[in-house]
């Protein structure tokens, strides 16, 4: 630190550097540094003359310590150069008593991505419950002759995000076992939500892509992430110079796929694109594989989910030996004198809650939000669900006056949170009795394992914030975040939730880790500015998760284009 001379009459400085007014009377002065003194002592010489002999003193101003080298430290981290001209919000909380300990812009509204979805799981915990299950039904309707349904086989779904084509073909299985072997028709009842498929402010050049799914209550799922509205679209390579072999799974007629790949030279580089067109389900296949290389695959979303669902039960049916007449698939509400066939229960909520939080998943929110408003008003509609939620949340700490949200993932750039709203609400979860359920559902940072570490599982390795912070990251181009619980190197439980918003280049990943870590690294009253190991590492490359199918969310949630 600079050392100082020639110092005003009287300077006290405060925990935070503040300067006192000057004081001091006659020809004696104090001079206040930090928690030392200096006496400048005026000698009287002569026969009744004042003479002052300035005394120059050179004292070293002392260090912060506690809460103000946590400060320091803090401030410190966000003046890095990646957030010039950018916008922050951080806060600090005791976890305990909700003291704050550190305000950034913390009143400032941006986007939050991601972390929405928060705030998203904890009202659905308020409103369904942990132990809330989906559920997708068979109904026969019409009269029955021996193995014929003389009417209408409805399949009808309540927005089970986690229907997997297996589960579809237990479904006809157990059609076939109620002995049914021919019906007239095949209805898919998807009543249960609304038919708006894709949330407010959603970018159309997101469609294609798996992060921005359309929301239906009859619904496909291709893998066990559970990613609904989705089909995975897998290339094997041909021979050289040919279209390589493409293959969709689970197999449907809903999805057109136009292959205009090529099988390149073995050894060469695999690149391929799989992008579904616009207001189309047509998957335009480009770019090649290699000869002899293995398939690659990557997901697409799928328009009009309900056919999707209807069509992959439909070939259920059939490998099931079960026959419909009609080639045209209905839709509509199922009667009510239907009689049920047959019924698949999904997890409960609290299982759920660990793809969707772990992983970050964009269609569990909003499938959630319109369940929750069928549950309450009676209509599942993003405006009915949002209602719930905001209702729920201001039990929770959070003013509805104060923030906006227009969807459940985070996804839209309409959704605007502050860092004080959410560090309000982590304090007042850990008060509700399905506390252990949310806290076990966030990303731990470090944590090898995806479904443990999700998408914090390669960040923070090898600190004291490893197997420590649980919080919820969000991302989207020039938008990051992380909000969460952390524990302090002395023992502390805090909160903490740091949004960046506007930055240019990098993700602001690096730095939010740094924050993290120094809040694991604090020692209380202990503390000394500068704690060991806060370093701004560069941010991480993406790197293959279950490779062509989905963004590696540790480093880069989703894609640059999308938000989770």
């Amino acid at each position: 630190m600079p050392r100082r001379s020639t110092v005003p009459s009287r300077v006290e400085r405060g925990p935070h550097g503040g300067r006192a007014t000057p004081g001091g009377r006659g020809g004696a002065r104090r001079l206040w540094l930090g928690a030392g003194s200096v006496l400048l002592a005026g000698l009287l010489v002569g026969s009744g003359v004042a003479a002052v002999n300035v005394v120059t003193a050179t004292t070293a101003v002392a260090e912060p310590v506690g809460r103000a080298a946590l400060v320091a430290d803090l401030d410190r981290i966000l003046t890095d150069p990646q957030l010039r001209g950018a916008r922050s919000s951080v806060v600090v909380r005791d976890a305990a008593s909700g003291e704050v300990l550190y305000d950034r812009g913390g009143s400032d509204r941006l986007a939050p991505a991601s972390n929405a979805k928060m705030l998203t799981a904890a009202a659905a915990l308020e409103t369904l419950g942990p132990d809330h299950r989906f559920t997708t039904e068979v109904f026969a309707a019409g009269p029955r002759h021996g193995g014929f349904l003389d009417g209408d086989l409805y399949l009808r779904g309540t927005g089970d995000p986690t229907m997997l084509a297996a589960d579809y073909d237990g479904l006809a299985a157990r059609v076939a076992e109620s002995g049914i072997r021919v019906v007239r028709r095949l209805v898919a009842d998807d009543t249960w939500f609304d038919r708006v498929p894709l949330g407010a402010g959603w970018a159309w050049d997101d469609e294609p892509y798996y992060y921005s799914a359309e929301i239906s209550a009859l619904t496909v799922s291709s893998n066990s992430d559970y990613d609904a509205g989705t089909v995975l679209v897998r290339v094997k390579p041909g021979t050289p110079g040919q279209p390589p072999v493409v293959e969709l799974d689970p197999p449907t007629g809903v999805v057109r796929v136009d292959n205009r790949a090529t099988t390149g030279a073995a050894g060469s580089s695999p690149a391929v694109t799989a992008e579904r067109q616009h207001g189309t389900n047509t998957v335009v296949v480009t770019g090649s594989v290699p000869a002899g290389g293995q398939p690659v695959s990557s997901l697409s979303t799928v328009s009009d989910p309900t056919a999707y669902a209807i069509d992959v039960f439909r070939r259920a049916l059939a490998a099931r030996g079960v026959r419909v007449l009609d080639a045209n698939n209905g839709r509509g509400a199922t009667p009510s004198g239907a009689a049920r066939i047959a019924e698949r229960t999904s997890m409960p909520l609290s299982e759920l809650l660990v793809p969707f939080l772990k992983l970050s998943n964009n269609g569990h929110a909003e499938t959630l939000v319109k369940a929750m408003g069928r549950a309450v008003h009676g209509v599942g509609s993003w405006d009915a669900g949002l209602r719930v939620v905001r209702d729920k949340l201001a039990g929770l700490g959070l003013d509805a006056a104060a923030y906006q949200v227009v969807d459940g993932s985070g996804l839209s750039r309409m959704d605007l949170v502050s860092a004080q709203q959410f560090a309000a609400f982590l304090v007042e979860a850990r008060k509700r009795p399905w506390f252990p359920v949310f806290s076990a559902s966030l990303p731990v940072a470090g944590e090898p394992d995806r479904m443990v570490g999700g998408t914090l599982r390669n960040r923070m390795r090898g600190t004291p914030a490893a197997g420590n912070v649980r919080a919820k990251t969000g991302s989207m181009t020039s938008v990051s975040s992380l909000s969460g619980y952390v524990t302090s190197a002395e023992g502390r439980p805090l909160v903490f939730s740091a949004v960046f918003n506007n930055f240019l280049g990098p993700a602001t990943k690096n730095i939010e880790d740094a924050l993290a870590v120094r809040l694991a690294r604090h020692q209380g009253e202990r503390d000394r500015r500068g704690e060991p190991g806060v370093t701004l590492a560069p941010p991480a490359a993406p790197q293959a998760d279950n490779p062509g199918t989905r963004v590696d969310e540790s480093a880069l949630e989703c894609t640059w284009a999308g938000a989770c």
